[in-house]
């Protein structure tokens, strides 16, 4: 259920962001859908193995590289659904890992399993 509770908080935010950045684009409530599914495999396969290969650079720039993985992320789920889900520039795909973060932190919070709480 918490999964399922995720991946809608995630179409949620991919919707807030494609709305608030300018080169970023979805198509519709399902496009988001299907862009989060894309992105969150993309994130734990490739994703995982970028942040563990780069680690080094994690520790030169105190995690501020991890801002450059996430947006590579972005343009490489875009690349393999255009007709869904598009991210122009470089820069709008940066901007939009960066509020994609903070927006998909803040709404999982919102919705946060309350059950953990009254153990």
């Amino acid at each position: 259920m918490r999964l399922l509770v995720r991946w809608l908080v995630n179409a949620v935010s991919l919707l807030i962001v494609a709305y608030l950045v300018s080169g970023i684009h979805v198509r519709g409530f399902a496009g988001a859908l299907i862009a989060a599914a894309v992105i969150g495999l993309i994130n734990s396969t490739l994703g995982f193995f970028l942040k563990i290969v780069t680690f080094p650079l994690w520790i030169l720039t105190f995690g501020l590289f991890l801002i450059l993985i996430n947006a590579a992320m972005l343009k490489l789920a875009a690349f393999f659904m255009p007709a869904l889900f598009q991210v122009e520039t470089w820069w709008a795909a940066v901007v939009g890992a960066i509020l994609l973060s903070l927006v998909s932190a803040f709404l999982n919070w919102l919705v946060g399993d309350k059950r953990r709480e009254r153990y």
